[in-house]
């Protein structure tokens, strides 16, 4: 039924673990809180300044980081219109909307177990 610890011990060094991969793309800090806070807009779209202005510590540098590298991996897509100054707006892909139902199992454990 489970694995054992030295079967998830050699899937961790191998290539192809899943955990491995998912850490790949979810190396930084701040990419979890920005498709968070993406999710959570009401209509599901948030502009650069928005995100900026949620993500208080993060630096302009990182946030741009953080999101081409998702945009790359296929979790957010970008939206540029031709406006004067341009505007561009993230939202999820189908993909990054699948990872939604994993961070508010994260949020109600961290809210949980945060007081511990």
């Amino acid at each position: 039924m489970g694995k054992n610890i030295s079967s998830i011990n050699e899937q961790l060094y191998d290539n192809k673990c899943p955990l491995l991969c998912a850490m790949d793309i979810f190396d930084s800090k701040w990419k979890l809180p920005i498709i968070w806070y993406i999710n959570d807009n009401e209509n599901h779209k948030l502009r650069y300044k928005e995100l900026q202005r949620k993500l208080i510590l993060i630096t302009p540098t990182m946030l741009t980081k953080c999101l081409r590298e998702l945009e790359h991996d296929k979790m957010i897509k970008r939206t540029q219109f031709d406006t004067i100054p341009p505007t561009v707006e993230y939202s999820l892909t189908t993909l990054g909307e699948s990872l939604i139902p994993a961070l508010n199992s994260l949020f109600e454990w961290a809210e949980s177990n945060i007081a511990k």
